[in-house]
């Protein structure tokens, strides 16, 4: 047991297995996430809640949801802090016992003041597990499985999401406080899930080879993540790109200092680049739907509660459903192209539901709903794994957990705000505020041009070196007016992406017997050619 609460976890765990479980605690805290985010849109239409709350007027009731995301916010920039002494592991598991304790008192709660600090300890929990759990599967993952193993946490969410809503579906029926206690304290079993399973994992290699003793620790670790033995070239390979990694940001301390310092390799920048698409996130609008899809449907489309309870239950596995698209698309179309062009997508979803909700009618009621529908697919498809992929990815390797911590809490800022305004702006200005999301849309697209690189298809290492800053770059990817407005790092970026995947499929493709020029003729797309030069090689 005491080896198993140390940072290499149990030593027979190895391979597939490790992995896999590792995922599923992520994937949980993920969970914990989506059905915190659900769970009050049922809670604050019971009347059995509004009672035992003194009967808050829609205003409270928003700040009552909010209060969450206050936690959430705490609880994210106290993992900034603990993260990296603490590990991913063990922050993990803080995150978990705060939920599981918020859990408890939410369930138990008999006042409005209770009830308010439960939803903030519940938050702390969920600030620090989302905080950390996108970190610790990237820097756990191959390259190559990093976004679809990410995406798994967020269909996940998307799952306990769709828990939510079908529970309280479920309690809907049931008189008496049970109709809202047992949701709220039913997630406690996945705080339990997570407490239970952690505490035989190992943290992360990253993390080990800087902060153990030697870095043969790490180095053992990576082998039985990949499954191999520890002198396996490709474990040695990887090993050698984190410690050069290390030694390439050997100029930064990893102090709060540094993420405002560019230290030669724009860490500064980076980490701007990671709160501004974690803020962007809840700037599509997203939250009016998570939180208030049966408000949305009474109020907006005039459905009564039941059916409207019924239809966000839906709208929730609709959800679920169209997430699975993200785990194909994510690694092959890149992060920059998923952004823009889901931003700019559900930009023109959202006026079309504008325009449906302004007629009134009960076919434009129908169209609206069906708008509800394809603005959560849209957002699944560009907006959901990838911004939780995005900061681990971007941040060099001594800020990543301050830097993805502080990112998570702009998620949760921003969050916060669109749970405040939203009862507020549905029942004052109508269909108008559907056309404020679409306006947010449109920049968020615009934004993501301009300055995003693209770090799909890279190591983590493997980013470092795109950002340095003496390094030779790349000539701008459009030219004239327009291509002035790109940062160049874009550009370079995209080459490197480029590169990267021309070495690896010249490597399989050699292991494969295919010639230099297949490979290069499959990477332009021309199959058929490819195709061709492979049956000549093979001849």
């Amino acid at each position: 047991m005491a080896k198993a609460l140390g940072s290499s976890g149990l030593p027979s765990l190895r391979g597939p297995l490790l992995i896999t479980l590792i995922t599923s605690v992520c994937s949980s805290g993920f969970l914990l996430f989506g059905y915190d985010q659900g769970i009050m849109s049922g809670v604050v239409i019971s009347s059995y809640w509004l009672s035992a709350m003194g009967n808050p007027s829609s205003l409270l009731i928003g700040t009552i949801t909010a209060m969450y995301d206050v936690g959430a916010i705490i609880g994210a920039i106290a993992a900034a802090f603990t993260a990296e002494p603490l590990g991913r592991k063990r922050s993990l598991m803080v995150g978990a016992a705060f939920v599981l304790i918020g859990g408890i008192l939410m369930g138990s709660s008999f006042s409005r003041a209770q009830f308010i600090v439960a939803r903030i300890v519940t938050g702390i929990g969920i600030g620090y597990c989302t905080s950390v759990t996108p970190v610790y599967q990237s820097e756990v993952s191959a390259t190559e499985q990093r976004g679809w193993q990410v995406c798994c946490q967020l269909t996940t969410m998307l799952g306990g999401l769709m828990l939510a809503y079908w529970i309280n579906y479920g309690f809907y029926f049931h008189s008496g406080s049970v109709q809202w206690r047992f949701p709220l304290a039913f997630q406690c079993v996945f705080a339990v899930y997570i407490l239970c399973v952690t505490v035989w994992l190992p943290d992360t290699p990253r993390w080990l080879i800087r902060h153990a003793q030697t870095p043969e620790e790490g180095t053992d670790v990576l082998a039985r993540l990949r499954g191999k033995a520890v002198e396996d070239r490709v474990v040695q390979r990887e090993k050698d790109a984190i410690l050069a990694a290390i030694m390439l940001e050997s100029k930064e301390e990893g102090t709060w200092g540094d993420l405002f310092r560019s230290n030669g390799l724009h860490a500064n920048k980076r980490f701007y680049l990671a709160l501004g698409i974690q803020f962007m996130q809840q700037m599509t609008g997203i939250n009016i739907v998570t939180y208030y899809a049966p408000t949305l449907y009474t109020l907006s489309l005039g459905m009564d509660q039941e059916t409207a309870l019924f239809l966000g239950c839906f709208t929730q596995l609709w959800y679920v459903l169209v997430s699975f698209v993200t785990w194909y698309t994510i690694d092959r179309v890149g992060r920059r192209k998923l952004f823009i062009s889901q931003a700019l997508f559900m930009c023109m979803v959202l006026i079309g539901e504008a325009i449906c909700v302004g007629i009134g009618t009960s076919a434009a009621s129908v169209g609206a709903v069906v708008l509800v529908f394809l603005f959560e697919a849209g957002f699944t498809w560009g907006w959901m794994a990838t911004v939780w992929i995005y900061p681990p990815e971007i941040l060099p390797l001594k800020i990543r957990a301050k830097g993805a911590a502080l990112a998570a809490a702009a998620d949760f800022l921003g969050n916060f705000l669109v749970v405040e305004v939203t009862p507020v702006g549905i029942a004052n200005i109508g269909w108008r505020f559907y056309v404020v999301w679409a306006v947010l849309n449109l920049v968020n697209a615009v934004v993501v041009w301009c300055v995003y690189p693209e770090t799909g298809g890279l190591l983590l290492e493997d980013v470092d070196r795109v950002f340095v800053e003496s390094e030779t770059e790349v000539p701008l990817a459009v030219k004239g007016r327009l291509g002035r407005l790109q940062w160049s790092k874009v550009a370079v970026a995209a080459e490197a992406v480029k590169q990267a995947k021309l070495s690896r499929a010249k490597e399989e493709g050699s292991l494969a017997g295919d010639s230099e020029e297949a490979v290069l003729n499959r990477m332009t797309g021309d199959s058929a050619v490819a195709s061709k030069q492979v049956r000549e090689s093979s001849e």
